[in-house]
């Protein structure tokens, strides 16, 4: 079965409440979002606003689940990279909701388990592949969580990818930023309209410190 008939699969045992299915993957956002079309007065050159993006991008990680019984956007936005242990901390708490410390890696109780399996579907960037998470991944299949590699070059079947897409062009209206927190505090307000949207009944509407 390929990478499309098995995330078919998982899709219907998500309908079916059985299993929970997410989409996880990362963005950039620039001070200088893309224009692709504005508007002036005929014989008016139009000025569109560009700030220096040398580091000043925030970086959101982000797990969309938009089947079953419980449907939600997680993310966390950061003004820094995000790194393999980041990832793996945001599966832990986030998606699996491993009990735990914060500031400390997340690790399962004895005998603990998710209470319904969870399948996370992710591209192959580095990131993913990491030792942590080979190290952690029969840790976390033991409690219900497995992961679901994409083939490569294949962003369409990463349902996220539209989330991105739409929180970029349609959810930040304004498209230059003058400073990092004012960025920070775009992003944030963006993805909760964009969460809002997606699932308009839900109560997991979250998102993290």
């Amino acid at each position: 079965m390929g990478a499309a008939g098995g995330l078919t699969a998982v899709r219907l045992r998500a309908e079916a409440g059985e299993e929970d299915l997410y989409y996880l993957d990362e963005s950039g956002f620039s001070p200088t979002l893309p224009t692709g079309f504005t508007w002036a007065r005929t014989g008016v050159r139009p000025v569109v606003k560009r700030e220096d993006t040398k580091n000043r991008r925030v970086n959101v990680l982000g797990a969309l689940s938009e089947k079953g019984p419980d449907p939600e956007l997680v993310w966390t936005a950061v003004d820094h990279k995000i790194d393999a242990p980041m990832v793996l901390d945001f599966v832990c708490r986030q998606i699996a909701r491993i009990p735990g410390d914060a500031g400390q890696l997340a690790v399962p109780p004895p005998g603990w388990q998710r209470h319904r399996p969870c399948m996370i579907v992710m591209d192959n960037a580095q990131i993913h592949h990491a030792k942590l998470f080979k190290g952690r991944r029969e840790e976390l299949e033991a409690i219900g969580v497995h992961l679901f590699y994409l083939p490569p070059r294949s962003p369409e079947l990463n349902h996220i990818e539209r989330v991105w897409r739409s929180v970029k062009y349609e959810d930040m209206p304004v498209r230059a930023y003058t400073s990092t927190q004012e960025l920070h505090t775009a992003v944030d307000h963006a993805m909760t309209r964009r969460a809002t949207a997606l699932a308009p009944t839900t109560t997991h509407l979250l998102k993290t410190a």
